[in-house]
């Protein structure tokens, strides 16, 4: 494996990259904050305007072709600068399950809208209790040629501003499906929640809710695989998150003094910053390695393993790289009006979702037979 990006990659990052530092400034971003929703529609419009929202969406549906590590080098730059925009909920948990096996009626139907930055899509993987997205206590009951959707969906990203949410629910024979619902169905009640990166996330009720047969994405593992998939893709995500934090936090050490000299050249921060750096590089390989894995369609089971031991270091090494940044800040890091405490929360934020590092190893232990390492 080779994770040496290419010259595509290199432009999507430097193109995002160009875009947000022009875009998601401090100020834009603490104006943002100050009203009821972190969303910045004009600067969604503009991800669509120079066609990163079809970065990893199929040439048949007008996107540029690409696969899931180029979709991953987008994501790093949203975290990179906290950019305020549904990427992970719209591309990575809606668009992209839709492009894999969503039928022509289906893709026509949502992905123009994604590309256009007029519709956001994401989906409720997680449930009060339940860890595990294939093992859902929503259901849906078959209804003639509709389904009906009981359960709950908590912390579902961008839910109060999508238009569609993909629900997995357990059907009558047992299996798992994967349902287009529109978020204004009847039956339907969103209800925002306050969360640690300040990234708008809601709980999804389901009473009863119509779904037509139309609206279900059919194939074998859809659910865990979009389960893998949203992993890999919160660790290129927190991957910008600390890098960003580790550049914000070197550039502070070079400059502050104390006793007649930089912070950075006593040893204790040096030491400090040198962890950092080698936890950084850890999230980075273990991101791209599950990342390759996953866009070169290796077995499910590898590439679903690589994915939690991608989580479980963004997780653990996240959260170590976070906590050393604000740390030889001192009093600042913790400041609202400077701009780490940002990248310290979504941190924590990506730490948490889907199962903080405990949890990833607790699952990547459940993988191995009795008697096999």
């Amino acid at each position: 494996m080779d994770f040496s990006f290419t010259e595509e990659q290199e432009t999507i990052a430097k193109l995002a990259r160009d875009l947000f530092q022009r875009r998601a400034t401090p100020d834009r971003l603490t104006e943002l904050e100050a009203g009821d929703v972190r969303y910045d529609v004009a600067l969604w419009k503009e991800l669509a305007a120079v066609d990163l929202l079809g970065t990893a969406l199929p040439e048949s549906a007008g996107g540029n072709g690409g696969g899931f590590v180029e979709l991953g080098v987008l994501l790093a730059e949203v975290g990179w600068s906290v950019a305020p925009v549904p990427a992970y909920a719209t591309l990575v948990l809606g668009a992209d399950p839709i492009a894999r096996h969503g039928t022509p009626e289906q893709q026509q139907r949502f992905l123009p809208g994604v590309l256009a930055g007029t519709r956001i899509l994401t989906a409720g993987l997680a449930e009060p209790g339940r860890s595990d997205p294939s093992l859902p206590a929503t259901t849906a009951r078959r209804d003639g040629t509709q389904w009906r959707l009981d359960g709950a969906k908590e912390l579902v990203p961008a839910a109060q501003i999508a238009d569609t949410v993909l629900i997995p629910a357990a059907m009558d024979d047992g299996a798992v499906g994967l349902f287009l619902l529109a978020t204004d169905a009847p039956g339907v009640d969103i209800r925002p929640v306050p969360t640690t990166s300040r990234e708008p996330h809601a709980d999804v009720l389901l009473d009863g809710a119509v779904v037509s047969d139309a609206d279900r994405l059919v194939g074998a593992g859809l659910v865990e695989s979009l389960h893998a998939r949203a992993l890999v893709a919160l660790c290129a995500i927190q991957l910008g998150v600390v890098e960003r934090a580790l550049h914000i936090a070197a550039e502070y050490t070079s400059g502050r003094e104390q006793f007649g000299r930089p912070i950075g050249s006593f040893q204790a921060v040096q030491q400090r910053m040198a962890d950092a750096f080698i936890d950084v590089e850890a999230i980075r390989w273990t991101t791209w390695q599950a990342a390759w894995l996953i866009a070169h369609d290796r077995p499910s089971e590898k590439a679903h393993r690589a994915a939690r031991i991608a989580k479980f270091w963004a997780a653990e090494a996240g959260a170590r790289v976070a906590a050393t940044t604000q740390h030889v800040h001192g009093g600042i890091g913790i400041d609202t009006t400077y701009p780490l405490h940002r990248y310290f929360l979504w941190a924590k934020h990506n730490e948490l979702t889907l199962g903080p590092a405990s949890a990833q190893l607790a699952r990547l232990g459940a993988t191995y037979s009795e008697g096999h390492a």
